[in-house]
């Protein structure tokens, strides 16, 4: 379980940081991202363990919040799995067609 809200709080971060103030975005980083401890950062910004706990708490609401009414992280998800098939059905039923197979790459790249 923490794997996975780590892994969802890392996704929605790479969509969501440029929302975000300063703080949240240092903080949501070093505590996801880099895998700093609460008093790591508390240190690092001398403050309270609890001051970095509820921010962290707060802005991951924010995430989830915009991703709730933006969708860009879900939508990513449900474009890339659409891809696949997309490719898979191509490679099955087109073997020897390399320019759909090129446009979908395409597509692909433009996704990363």
């Amino acid at each position: 379980m923490e794997i996975e809200k780590t892994n969802r709080m890392n996704a929605l971060f790479e969509f969501y940081s440029t929302l975000l103030t300063e703080k949240q975005m240092n903080y949501m980083e070093m505590y996801y991202a880099d895998d700093f401890s609460l008093g790591e950062i508390a240190e690092e910004y001398e403050i309270s363990r609890q001051a970095v706990y509820d921010n962290i708490k707060r802005t991951e609401k924010i995430l989830e919040e915009y991703e709730r009414k933006l969708h860009l992280f879900s939508d990513y998800v449900v474009r890339g799995e659409l891809l696949n098939t997309l490719k898979n059905y191509v490679k099955e039923t087109y073997p020897k067609d390399t320019t759909i197979a090129h446009y979908i790459e395409q597509i692909q790249e433009v996704e990363e």
